[in-house]
């Protein structure tokens, strides 16, 4: 199970190997560098949580690289691993923004447990950041919910019907249909709306990590939990937990937030006392719980206490209608702080956005018009601007685009998303609405260099 990523920047090597190897048998992920110029690469590439820095490297010190890495990524955290004990040193570091200092020779035992707090605060400033997004989000409403489609109006009435109410409301709908959009409105709409909007994807952890992030635990109840901490459960008292993707939830976490539905109270890990809340539980589940049900994977007791109200969301295929106003809308928002040259589509351009399949609904229509903003030169986006699957729609149904126009088209595609990212292959990856392998791939397959 992997715990974080670490980036270990130690320009000795034996070093370097003895610490990757006591915090690769811990869970974590570790990147090496060598230099603060590789460190630099690493932090631009990867999505990096700790960042281990020798003081003394081959092309600059570690104590000033600090101030450089808290600059671009505030929510890294570094530990500055000193082998001269150089309280000067260790001093500065923790003014340029450090969490903390060891030296390499005497505080070994002394690692694990700083790597575990300095994660807590990661994670803690990563949470404070969600809950003020969420809170800007707060105020999303009925109205922000655009379509004028049958499909999409049937949603938002029976969606407006429920809100005022606490009954448990369940969403069903492919991915990207906009599920949280309408968790966050019936939330705004409730009586609950001046109260927490937490959110969690139920298919984003691992068992032990959902049930902590669920529940909470107590300090000692499995190896890195030094301290009580509240579940979202408890976070959300008093205001509305949105259950994304449930139908990933494993059985026995089904049961107990069964209870939760049913008598309002839970245990956390590790602990023997009940914790009475006052919630308000929003599910969503792009599977077909029905089967899911027949197949043993989902609990029938809780689908009928959640299925209180049930509301389906159309995917986009079914909505062609809506679509050059979804598009008009994510242009006008993605403008506003970039791409200010763009001030409209063609009609060829939103014809051909009609007659696309959608499988990624309307969060793979966003993705769609920002790849297209940033690779257009003129005012307008045009077919040119478009992803080449999209480009060519009819040619290549027909088999009438030749394999290696497709390949020249997708190469340069990717080089222009990758100058725009700055080579953030992660960033990247998901613009172009990929996984991180089938980029790394593709980078070498076209030979693209940065």
């Amino acid at each position: 199970m992997t715990i974080a990523n670490i980036l270990l920047v130690e320009d000795e090597h034996d070093v370097r190997l003895l610490l990757k190897r006591v915090l690769s048998l811990e869970g974590f992920v570790v990147f090496e560098a060598e230099s603060i110029k590789e460190a630099s690469k690493q932090l631009n590439h990867e999505s990096i949580d700790v960042v281990l820095c020798d003081v003394k490297l081959p092309d600059g010190n570690g104590v000033e690289f600090i101030s450089k890495i808290k600059a671009t990524h505030p929510y890294i955290e570094i530990i500055v691993l000193t082998a001269y004990g150089n309280i000067p040193d260790s001093v500065q570091a923790i003014k340029n923004g450090a969490f903390d200092y060891i030296t390499k020779a005497n505080d070994n035992q002394r690692i694990l447990p700083l790597l575990y707090r300095a994660l807590e605060k990661v994670k803690l400033e990563k949470r404070v950041a969600q809950l003020e997004k969420q809170a800007a989000e707060r105020y999303a409403n009925f109205d922000s919910i655009i379509g004028n489609s049958l499909g999409i109006t049937q949603a938002k009435t029976l969606a407006e019907l429920a809100a005022p109410t606490d009954a448990p409301v369940l969403l069903l709908g492919e991915t990207g249909t906009g599920k949280e959009v309408f968790a966050q409105a019936i939330h705004s709409a409730s009586k609950r709306n001046t109260k927490t909007f937490l959110g969690l994807n139920c298919s984003a952890f691992g068992k032990d990590i959902l049930e902590s992030e669920l529940f909470g635990h107590k300090a000692g109840a499995f190896t890195g939990a030094n301290k009580d901490k509240k579940g979202l459960i408890e976070e959300a008292n008093e205001g509305t937990l949105f259950l994304d993707e449930i139908g990933e939830m494993p059985l026995d976490l089904q049961a107990k937030l069964l209870r939760v539905l049913e008598t309002s109270e839970f245990i956390k890990v590790g602990d023997t006392k009940q914790v009475k809340v006052n919630i308000r539980i929003i599910a969503a589940t792009n599977r077909d719980i029905q089967q899911e049900i027949s197949n043993g994977k989902f609990r029938e007791d809780l689908f009928y206490r959640l299925n209180l109200v049930t509301i389906s969301l159309p995917p986009l295929r079914e909505r062609q209608d809506d679509i050059p106003l979804l598009a008009e809308y994510f242009l006008k928002k993605l403008t506003q702080d970039a791409y200010q040259q763009v001030k409209g589509m063609t009609n060829a351009f939103v014809e051909r956005l009609q007659k696309n399949e959608w499988r990624g609904n309307i969060r793979e229509l966003r993705n769609v018009i920002e790849r297209s903003l940033i690779v257009c030169q003129s005012s307008e986006l045009s077919v040119d601007n478009l992803p080449v699957e999209l480009q060519y729609h009819t040619s290549l149904k027909s088999n009438t685009l030749s394999a290696f126009d497709l390949s020249s088209v997708e190469r340069l595609h990717i080089h222009r998303v990758l100058q725009y990212t700055k080579w953030n292959k992660t960033q990247a990856a998901k613009l172009l609405n990929i996984s991180s392998a089938t980029l790394y791939r593709k980078i070498e397959e076209y030979k693209i260099e940065e």
